[in-house]
């Protein structure tokens, strides 16, 4: 199994990737509609376009975007060189964000001389996940989200086929999504709670462009879709202004005519305006619970939910370990104990807190404790202590008279 918050990563996945079996990816629109099913496109990936079946149980949403942008880079490569040389990718991948940021931008600060071209990999596709796990460490005003990564798919392909890149292409296709999803909201026949905080979603997850009142158009007619020349970039907005009209679960007439005149604009079908709102209705009625955007309109809830969320899958993965540890305090294992039946005082909560930072010090997964501002976490870490306990500390599972 991968563990993509784990060092070689990029390796492992292209070590359980390598069969013979499979083939070189050449169908672009089934591979596109198929990537599109996985959630990439919409920010939130449920699954991976692969031969061989990727066992992501207890993930958290970095690690499935981390693969899932892998993985679509991946996809890209076989479709423009044909054929599926792992060590070639990973190449032109690095020579890819390199040349997108080069030295003194920030990204590439990490990665060291005697890096591995997976592990350089690694620390690049590390640094462009957004996501909301590290927030305490930014501006609780920026809701992050990766429902523009897929950008960065559009560039590698333009890059392969170019040789060239430049932020001019980011900062362009960013600010005609931007721009189309403000139109698709204002086409809306019924406004939500939601619709603001989506348009705050994609203005915040810009990486090149600044959005002002201003600078924004009132129609279709208003924009320049000439820059627009690619048919995954076309689709690709095409989507994201269905997703955007989507939120409160259906499409109204209006919002698909919209739809197809942003297609007659952009050249395209109808056939696929109707295959987009399809799959996109698919995905998202299966989905919508689990989408951060269509369920927390508060920042500070979505990050506790979300910390919370991480939290959890970490304290599962180090269950032994933890309760190893914790059960050699024993003032330790008698304060949580005493916790599921009865409200600790200050006092001794104060002494429950230095000892689990002392324990998370052991164990290099739950460092995130340690950080500035860590111990905000410790309540949640609390909260899920107990569920390690043995079943008889806790006299509520305790149905025999």
């Amino acid at each position: 199994m991968i563990n993509p918050s784990a060092h070689g990563w990029v390796e492992k996945f292209f070590f359980e990737q390598n069969s013979k079996k499979n083939g070189v990816i050449d169908d672009a629109k089934s591979f596109y509609e198929s990537t599109r099913e996985t959630g990439f496109l919409f920010g939130y990936t449920t699954h991976f376009v692969t031969e061989i079946p990727i066992d992501s149980n207890g993930w958290t949403t970095s690690e499935f975007s981390k693969i899932a942008l892998l993985n679509t880079l991946f996809g890209i490569y076989q479709l423009s060189e044909k054929n599926r040389n792992q060590e070639l990718f990973i190449a032109k991948c690095v020579d890819f964000y390199k040349e997108l940021h080069p030295k003194k931008t920030g990204l590439l600060e990490v990665i060291l001389p005697t890096d591995s071209p997976a592990n350089k990999l690694e620390k690049i596709i590390s640094s462009r996940i957004q996501t909301n796990n590290n927030i305490i460490s930014k501006n609780f005003s920026h809701i992050l989200t990766n429902a523009l990564l897929f950008i960065d798919v559009l560039a590698f392909k333009k890059y392969l086929e170019t040789e060239d890149i430049s932020t001019k292409y980011f900062k362009k296709a960013e600010e005609i999504i931007v721009n189309v999803v403000t139109l698709a909201l204002k086409t809306k026949e019924i406004k939500t709670k939601y619709d603001d905080l989506l348009q705050k979603l994609f203005e915040t997850s810009v990486r090149y462009s600044k959005f002002s009142n201003s600078g924004k158009t009132n129609s279709l007619e208003e924009l320049n879709f000439s820059y627009i020349k690619d048919d995954f970039e076309k689709f690709y907005l095409i989507d994201i202004a269905g997703m955007a009209m989507w939120n409160d679960a259906k499409i109204e007439n209006t919002e698909k005519d919209f739809l197809y005149f942003l297609a007659e604009k952009l050249n395209v079908s109808r056939d696929l305006v109707n295959k987009s709102v399809e799959d996109m209705d698919a995905f998202l009625s299966n989905n919508k619970k689990e989408i951060p955007y269509f369920n927390y309109s508060n920042p500070v809830k979505h990050f506790y939910d979300q910390t919370t969320h991480n939290v959890q899958t970490l304290i599962t993965r180090n269950k032994g370990r933890l309760y190893t540890e914790i059960s050699q305090s024993k003032e330790l294992m008698l304060l949580l104990t005493q916790s599921t039946v009865r409200e600790l005082n200050s006092e001794e909560k104060k002494k429950v807190k230095t000892q689990l930072l002392d324990i998370c010090k052991t164990i290099p997964s739950l460092t995130i404790f340690l950080v500035p501002g860590g111990s905000l976490l410790l309540p949640i870490l609390i909260k899920f202590i107990p569920q390690l306990l043995p079943s008889a500390f806790n006299e509520n599972l305790n149905k025999e008279k």
